[in-house]
């Protein structure tokens, strides 16, 4: 089907489908539309277009930015001793457990086994951060902590893929020393130009937002870098300015969540070749095993050790066992470069994305904490209210 119309109408109502099915089982809807990619991708023949790729492209940068700039600088540093203690271990377990396996037992060579450690050490701050806010946890101090955490794991996955397998030269020095100044200079930038131009109809400030986004996204792709790299870091940078700034944050949220970031989880669901998944069924599993192996001895002790009651320390883990967004790029750019051959690719990805679905759904099913206050509701609220009160997030109401 080549009409540009149909085929946006086909994913947008998939997304739609997404929404209401969460709404009624009380389920991210992360997790909705990633399975439901699944589907389109295997049974309906759903494909995707070079703009749905750009779409889906920007929606993880988007949602990537987001979860920086929703890292409270003040809560950062109140938790900051828990929250590397947290992150470290929840990056370094997995990796050394992932790429031993992967060298040792797999039979994969040097590079590949680097390339599985890596995308097996990442906690999905895109997956994290749509569940804190759909649950209301983003207000909450365990949310503050665990999105810190998550900061903390995916820099040593950022660290660990530039180290081994960065190429010195112009382009990267160029963009390291011009993030480096994006980092120092844009925070005051948004911050004048929020007070310059306030309650503009034309958003000014998204539109900057969005131009500092795409600029350094350009800048990481032409150093052979990946985009959302660079969006976590400016978003931490940027997160002072949206503390102060809360309708700039929900405005920036509803672009992403009801345009940009289905069409990101949707083709994370596309990636996922079912005749492939079969054949290397065994090798996923045991490779899921492995992750969520590593991360629950690592995190569960930590956070217990730091003060968390049992269902915490369990939701904590679990959600840091999550992987999607720096495991499917890790996946592809060994794929890119030559490192991992397609049967290989196949099999991370499905393992990283099974990580994106199951920790969670155990997470958010049994070990949810209970929120407290009704303010920290109003966001949870608002979203269920589109449905006009025929459908109600049963956590929303029990909390009532």
């Amino acid at each position: 089907m080549d009409n540009t119309y149909f085929i946006a109408a086909a994913w947008v109502g998939l997304a739609l489908l997404a929404s209401l099915v969460s709404i009624r089982l009380g389920i991210s809807v992360a997790l909705i539309e990633i399975a439901l990619g699944v589907v389109g991708g295997n049974v309906l023949g759903l494909g995707t277009t070079s703009w749905i790729d750009f779409l889906a492209l920007f929606g993880s940068v988007l949602l990537t930015f987001l979860a920086g700039a929703e890292i409270d600088p003040s809560a950062l540093r109140r938790h900051l001793g828990r929250a590397l203690a947290i992150g470290s271990v929840s990056f370094a377990l997995p990796a050394a457990a992932a790429f031993l396996f992967a060298l040792v037992v797999a039979g994969w060579d040097l590079h590949a086994a680097e390339i599985a450690g890596i995308a097996l050490s990442t906690t999905s701050v895109a997956v994290v951060y749509a569940v804190m806010i759909e649950t209301g946890l983003a207000t909450q101090e365990i949310g503050k902590l665990i999105l810190a955490a998550c900061f903390v794991t995916d820099l040593g996955t950022v660290l660990a893929l530039g180290v081994l397998f960065a190429e010195p030269g112009p382009g990267l020095v160029l963009f390291v020393a011009i993030t480096g100044a994006a980092l120092l200079i844009l925070p005051r930038v948004l911050a004048w130009l929020i007070k310059a131009v306030p309650d503009r109809a034309s958003e000014p400030e998204i539109k900057f937002v969005l131009l500092v986004l795409l600029a350094l996204g350009g800048l990481a792709t032409a150093a052979n870098s990946e985009a959302v790299l660079p969006a976590y870091l400016i978003g931490l940078a940027f997160a002072g300015v949206f503390v102060r700034s809360r309708v700039l944050v929900n405005r920036m949220r509803a672009i992403a969540f009801s345009l940009l970031t289905p069409f990101y989880f949707i083709k994370a669901g596309l990636l996922v070749s079912l005749p492939a998944v079969a054949a290397g069924a065994g090798l996923i599993v045991i490779l899921l095993l492995i992750k969520v192996g590593a991360k629950t001895i690592g995190v569960w002790p930590v956070a217990r050790f730091s003060g968390m009651a049992v269902r915490e320390a369990s939701y904590t883990t679990l959600l840091m066992s999550t992987g999607l967004t720096f495991g499917t790029i890790s996946a592809l750019f060994g794929l890119r470069n030559g490192l991992i051959d397609q049967p290989q690719y196949t099999i991370l990805v499905t393992t990283v994305i099974l990580s994106a679905v199951v920790p969670t759904l155990l997470a958010t099913t049994f070990f949810e904490p209970q929120i407290h206050g009704s303010g920290e509701l109003e966001e949870v609220a608002a979203a269920d209210e589109i449905d006009a009160g025929l459908i109600r997030h049963p956590r929303v109401d029990a909390a009532k």
